[in-house]
């Protein structure tokens, strides 16, 4: 039995994935591959319990942090980032551990995008604003820019699809004539990757969200978020509404006591796990719900048995 091209590990918030996922990687030589929505943000360590800088040290990490938290980072964008990432990857010869909790990025990395993604409200919100600052003519020229073909199939004066055309470019980075044409195929053979959902009980699951943001606050979190909240970004932003980061925001404005405003945080969190379990037992049915210490020794027993038997 051949390796598997890449290992995926999803799982709710809190379901210790990113340390089943730093422990694999750390026995097989590989590589972290970020799949969480809200982890790519730089401005974010602590509040989005990214890896830490020791953590980081310990094995390669991917698409963690790299984006800035003015942008709208967007499921095509990653998609492209992520298939970059694990070219090469695959180019050193090392294994792939895809690991995060947003269940649309693991859907695009085995299934593809065959329509065109939501466009985020801020740069939709963004792109009507310079629309009327600045008029359709000065648009086409910058579409002109990032996307020839888009504006050479558009008349200067059609404004409607001047922003549609600016507004798929800056959410997905990619021209609409490519989503036109072919959409985004499946980067990872799920039928050649080892793929599990992380099951843990709810109670257990609820008792490790709340542990984790108590912890969060004791590591920081507070003064992270009034870093970010220093900036004066857009509220609509992803990163402005990451967990605990609008309850926080809240408290530095005098609004809640931290006791509430944790309270609410935690809360939020515990729903948002609940929604996630929902979406991938609708989304991605046939993955397999496993324990955390089934899945490491499933994965284990798979990686060992592709390897010859040798952990590397």
């Amino acid at each position: 039995m051949n390796r598997p091209v890449a290992i995926l590990i999803a799982g709710p918030t809190a379901s210790g994935k990113s340390a089943l996922a730093l422990d694999l990687a750390a026995r097989f030589g590989g590589v972290l591959v970020n799949a969480d929505s809200m982890q790519v943000y730089g401005d974010l360590r602590i509040i989005t319990a990214r890896p830490t800088e020791s953590e980081e040290a310990r094995v390669p990490h991917r698409l963690y942090g790299h984006v800035d938290a003015a942008e709208s980072y967007s499921v095509g964008r990653w998609l492209v980032h992520a298939g970059r990432a694990l070219d090469a990857v695959a180019q050193q010869g090392r294994l792939p551990i895809v690991v995060g909790g947003t269940g649309l990025y693991f859907k695009a990395l085995t299934h593809g995008l065959t329509a065109i993604p939501p466009i985020p409200a801020a740069i939709r919100a963004a792109a009507r604003a310079r629309l009327t600052a600045h008029g359709a003519a000065a648009l086409h020229a910058e579409l002109a820019r990032r996307d020839p073909v888009a504006a050479g199939r558009i008349r200067p004066a059609d404004s409607v699809r001047i922003v549609r055309a600016l507004e798929v470019m800056e959410a997905t980075g990619r021209s609409l004539a490519d989503w036109h044409r072919d959409g985004m195929r499946p980067i990872v053979d799920r039928d050649r990757a080892v793929s599990f959902f992380l099951d843990v009980p709810r109670d257990e699951l609820y008792r490790r969200i709340d542990r984790r943001f108590d912890a969060m606050l004791a590591a920081g979190a507070l003064d992270e978020v009034r870093a970010l909240a220093a900036r004066g970004l857009d509220p609509l932003l992803p990163a402005m509404k990451a967990h605990g980061v609008p309850w926080l925001r809240r408290h530095l404005a005098g609004e809640l006591t931290l006791t509430q405003a944790a309270a609410e945080a935690k809360a939020d969190t515990r729903h948002y796990a609940k929604r996630q379990a929902t979406w991938f037992r609708h989304q991605l049915a046939d993955w397999p719900w496993v324990a955390p210490a089934e899945a490491a020794r499933r994965i284990i027993d798979r990686v060992c048995v592709g390897q010859g038997g040798q952990a590397v």
